[in-house]
């Protein structure tokens, strides 16, 4: 009797303990998990619009001189025909069509370039007469070309590449003059301007410092067709023909920048051109633990009948 008593008050003490210990594990607060590091989007603005920037310095040439009144003579034959060294700005536009293949337009204002030449004229006579025309004046250019490129490749931020273009160069001869010194004869004329068909090829290294900024080095062959002076007027007034200027040709080294996603304002902010750091993620919302609900209240056994005993 006394063992079973001891038993019942033993599981009684069992249980309210178990009761203690749940509701100590349900009214326990879990700490909020770990951030977790991902990477952000890459970032676009503009798409992969770019605008550019060119200055360079320019070598220029022409491959003939020519003038209608040269068939008066027997020769015609060529001392010298030079262009100073000239500078020339530009401005474009473009767009990256994928990580090796670009596109852009540009618009270029090449500075004049004092041009000097000579020809030495004869006529075939019992004693040959020849006697030297000297030149003088300047040449000026709009230049307009669609340019593509491919990219060859990234090593350490550098990209070399090559390109062509093609397009439209007014060009403009000033203040030309024919001196013949022998019979002390000027000509000259005022100024003239000619479209002609122009194309250009490239080879170059782009340096990208960030994200949204390319510098570019690069050397340019440009063809910029011909030019033409206009009708040129003797000393004493009489009018005489013009000079051609046949294929004008250009070599050219050039400065260039490349701010890509038209994000001017935001150069000095520009992140470098290596992948950004991870950002963390917040948490995620805290959710409250469940309500505790009490356990029923303890009902006490029936009391103890002892068993009825025969009395026979």
């Amino acid at each position: 009797m006394l063992v079973s008593r001891f038993a019942t008050a033993a599981l009684l003490a069992l249980m309210t303990l178990l009761g203690v210990s749940a509701a100590s594990a349900a009214d326990y607060v879990p700490p909020p998990p770990p951030p977790v590091m991902v990477q952000p989007p890459p970032q676009e603005c503009c798409s992969n619009w770019y605008l550019r920037g060119d200055i360079g310095i320019s070598s220029q040439s022409v491959g003939s001189l020519h003038n209608d009144n040269y068939g008066r003579y027997t020769s015609v034959n060529n001392s010298y025909k030079d262009f100073d060294s000239a500078p020339f700005y530009a401005l474009g536009i473009g767009y990256e069509f994928n990580n090796w293949l670009r596109f852009d337009v540009t618009g270029e204002y090449r500075a004049s370039a004092n041009f000097k030449g000579e020809d030495i004229a004869c006529v075939a006579t019992q004693s040959p007469t020849c006697q030297p025309d000297v030149y003088t004046g300047s040449k000026s250019e709009w230049t307009f070309l669609a340019n593509a490129y491919i990219d060859l490749g990234t090593w350490n931020c550098f990209t070399p590449f090559v390109g062509a273009g093609i397009g439209m160069s007014r060009n403009t001869i000033v203040n030309f003059m024919d001196v013949n010194p022998i019979p002390n004869a000027v000509a000259t004329s005022t100024s003239n301007s000619k479209w002609s068909f122009a194309w250009a090829l490239y080879a170059g290294v782009g340096y990208k410092v960030t994200d949204n900024l390319t510098v570019e080095l690069a050397y340019r062959y440009l063809d910029l067709g011909d030019a033409a002076t206009s009708a040129m007027v003797g000393f004493d007034g009489t009018p005489d023909t013009p000079f051609q200027f046949n294929h004008l040709t250009s070599q050219d080294i050039k400065l260039g920048l490349r701010f890509k996603c038209c994000d001017l304002a935001g150069l000095a902010s520009s992140t470098p051109a290596f992948a950004p750091p991870p950002v963390y993620a917040p948490p995620p919302a805290y959710t409250p633990p469940p309500v505790y609900q009490q356990a029923p209240a303890y009902q006490p056994p029936p009391a103890y009948q002892p068993p009825l005993q025969s009395r026979g």
